[in-house]
């Protein structure tokens, strides 16, 4: 008998564990995945395959295809990319709640990445506002847009981490600091989404490429990434980690592989990091085929292997390629995926559907669609003002005086669709307001002659006429750069100088003895050592987006300041890069009065090291212009740096404050930036990191005291065992308006 009630006594203690452990699923599951599962247990499995089909159509279709009618109408499509025709929306959507078995509705997704019709910055110009409620503000209206039109995902934002000019996507970043970048993505994706899921005016953000795809080798597009543990956790998760803290429900594969595993098919980067670390809740969406890319990668050998690397690793749907549709029931029936795998998959899709609300309202946002709104308009330039970075005013030749005798000239000074950058599909030229097109409406005294007809123009046919007119001037205004096509997707470049022969021309400009200021549009840092000395003022305007023309009127007049900092460190050329201001010291640190340049080099040197370190001869050790750097239409005086106290520890924080004074004749605006060195570690840590900043205006003569607060949790990071935390010791802090510079002071955590 003690044998039979011990069983009986174990039975109980398994029921209530099992009734417990039921309750605790009812009670942190959300109503939108109960729902899921509901829905779930009545569709078939055919069903369950379409919900995991990302398919598109090209946005020049003249037809709805009848084939792909029929997908939707069997439901055997989840979502769509690229339907841009508002009658082939709402066919689609209205065959799918009304066909389809269950009546489950589609999400229309595109590739808004910096405005749908009204275009801002590049992202990397946003990036150079360091501002997230102007990135906030521009998704918001990116969304509204859109949303106008049907769309209700976005494959933004793009948080790869930049640290090398030279890839092309390096336009679509924010930039290389982890700090910076996660306060942008948590700003694009409250933007992007809204303040529901389930307004009709909210778009889906999708936090990409996960993970390493700004650290491709030598800046090639696609290519390898080799990035260790602590780095990976310390320098490229940082920014997901913000995104998915603020909600965004979708995130993206990236094309490249990552330590010798391909994104698509890495179960520990999608199930450990992504879902247990980050605890990222809502679907894994591949990048553009990037699932039957493992093929030619080398790690899947043929489409049905690499259907079942990305199910087991975790990737809820497949963009455009077929693997998923063409091989689960098979994988299925070898076992070699399971049924609550595939349930698994499905119910994370459908619980974003649910809690978008398209079950109860999946019709297109059919009202005002609001596009090109005054208020729009007014956001891209105070965007475009606020993301330009002043890089060189040689004896304050800026702002200009209105009366001033202006040659304009360069190959992008009146290009509307050249402006708008990369990856504006629905952008619209002949809304864009170019610098000739607001000079003209601003009455400014000014003549135009291109010189070069586009960026990469090598032609000299109109220099001779383009010099006489600019001898004919007061100064010259010089708007060049690259043009959109040469930045984003698959468009790296090994020389990033001013292509073309833009050189050239300002080179023979420069010989009229005029005053030259140099206007760049661009989706990258742009090397400038040939150049520089041969123009007076530098103002990078990034690709600036629909009105672009009217901000660069405006900063050159001085009605408004550029107040643009740069978000990566601009190299003197590219044998530079990679670059970045948060690197490690190594051994042998810059020992500045100890540089010894290669022409200072006795002819037949003794071989030695000549008291060189880790740096290049010819160049040396600094950037062209360092992180956090720009200049304005005033100067700053910093003071009276304070540190709270000298220890820091678990129960305290460390408040630090600065006196920032305008000695200037303007009114202006200042970024302070806060920088921390974790001196001592038991993996080594970076020269500087930045911990904060914040954006003070002040009056000509005025003062303001700066405020900073740093906590533990302000200090930690991964080291080799991954634990998260910090270790005991000493930090150095600075203060000041780049990385470069700053007041210091330090303290200690014990």
């Amino acid at each position: 008998m003690k044998g039979v009630k011990l069983k009986i006594y174990g039975l109980l203690f398994v029921l209530l564990m099992v009734v417990s452990c039921k309750k605790e699923v009812v009670k942190t599951t959300d109503i939108a995945t109960q729902k899921a599962n509901d829905l779930l247990a009545k569709m078939t499995l055919e069903e369950k395959i379409g919900q995991l089909n990302l398919r598109g159509t090209s946005s020049r279709q003249k037809t709805l295809p009848n084939e792909l009618k029929q997908a939707v109408r069997e439901g055997k499509v989840g979502a769509f990319l690229n339907v841009m025709k508002t009658e082939y929306v709402d066919e689609l959507q209205k065959i799918a709640i009304e066909e389809s078995p269950n009546k489950i509705p589609l999400i229309f997704a595109r590739d808004v990445i910096h405005g749908f019709k009204t275009i801002f910055p590049i992202p990397l110009g946003l990036a150079a506002s360091w501002d997230a409620d102007i990135t906030e503000k521009s998704s918001r209206v990116a969304a509204i847009e859109a949303s106008s039109v049907g769309i209700r995902w976005t494959f933004a934002p793009m948080l790869d981490i930049a640290r090398d000019s030279r890839w092309g996507r390096i336009a679509e970043s924010p930039g290389e600091d982890p700090y910076l970048a996660s306060k942008l993505g948590e700003a694009y994706v409250k933007g992007f989404q809204g303040d529901s899921l389930n307004d009709p005016t909210s778009m889906l953000a999708c936090a990409k490429h996960f993970i390493g795809y700004g650290a491709a080798i030598g800046g090639r597009d696609y290519n390898t990434a080799i990035i260790n543990k602590e780095l990976m956790q310390n320098v490229y998760l940082p920014p997901f980690k913000a995104a998915f803290k603020a909600g965004s429900q979708t995130v993206m594969t990236s094309f490249n592989e990552t330590n010798g595993i391909p994104a698509s098919g890495d179960k520990k980067l999608l199930q450990e990091i992504l879902r247990k670390q980050l605890n990222f809740d809502g679907f894994v969406v591949s990048d553009w085929n990037s699932v039957t890319e493992m093929i030619p990668h080398g790690f899947a050998k043929d489409e049905k292997h690499a259907a079942e690397l990305g199910l087991n690793a975790g990737l809820n749907m497949e963009m455009t390629s077929k693997s998923y549709e063409h091989h689960i029931k098979e994988l299925l029936s070898e076992g070699k995926i399971s049924e609550s795998q595939l349930n698994n998959l499905v119910v994370e899709i459908l619980k974003v559907k649910f809690r978008m609300g398209l079950f109860e309202n999946s019709g297109r946002n059919s009202k005002a669609s609001k596009l090109y709104a005054k208020e729009h308009l007014a956001l891209a330039k105070e965007a475009a003002i606020k993301s330009s970075v002043l890089l060189k005013n040689d004896k304050s030749i800026l702002p200009l005086v209105k009366k001033t005798k202006i040659a304009v000239v360069g190959p992008l000074a009146n290009k509307p669709r050249e402006q708008l950058g990369t990856w504006t599909f629905d952008g619209e030229g002949q809304h864009s307001v170019t610098p000739i097109k607001a000079f003209e409406n601003n009455n400014t005294n000014f003549s135009f002659t291109e010189g070069l007809s586009y960026s990469r123009d090598k032609s000299e046919v109109q220099f001779k006429k383009t010099i006489q007119n600019a001898k004919n001037s007061d100064v010259i205004v010089f708007i060049g750069g690259e043009e959109a096509i040469l930045s984003g997707e698959a468009h790296s470049r090994a020389n990033i100088d001013l292509p073309g022969a833009q050189e050239k021309l300002l080179k023979e400009l420069s010989k009229t003895g005029k005053p030259i200021i140099l206007v760049i549009m661009a989706g990258r840092p742009i090397t400038l050592t040939n150049i520089i000395n041969n123009v007076d003022a530098v103002l990078m305007t990034w690709h600036p987006g629909t009105m672009g023309g009217e901000a660069i009127y405006e900063m050159l007049f001085g009605i408004q300041e550029p107040s643009g900092r740069l978000p990566v460190t601009w190299p003197k050329t590219v044998g530079q890069l990679p670059l970045f201001y948060n690197h490690k010291n190594t051994g042998r640190p810059v020992i500045p009065e100890k540089f010894v340049q290669m022409d200072s080099i006795p002819v037949g040197a003794w071989q030695s090291s000549l008291g060189n370190t880790s740096h290049y001869l010819d160049v040396g050790f600094t950037p062209h212009f360092p992180f956090g750097y720009g200049l304005g239409y005033t100067s700053y005086m910093y003071s009276n740096l304070q540190v709270s106290t000298q220890k820091l520890t678990n129960t305290n924080q460390i408040k630090i404050s600065v006196d920032v004074k305008n000695t200037g004749e303007r009114d202006g605006e200042e970024l302070v930036q806060l920088y921390v060195q974790d001196v001592v570690g038991s993996v080594t840590r970076p020269v500087k990191e930045l911990k904060g900043f914040e954006k003070v205006k002040l009056k000509s003569g005025a003062l303001k005291t700066v405020s900073f607060a740093l906590t533990v949790d302000d200090l930690k990071y991964y080291n080799s065992n991954l634990k998260y935390g910090v270790e005991k010791g000493d930090f150095n802090l600075w203060v000041g308006n780049n990385a470069s510079n700053g007041l210091r002071s330090g303290f200690s955590y014990e």
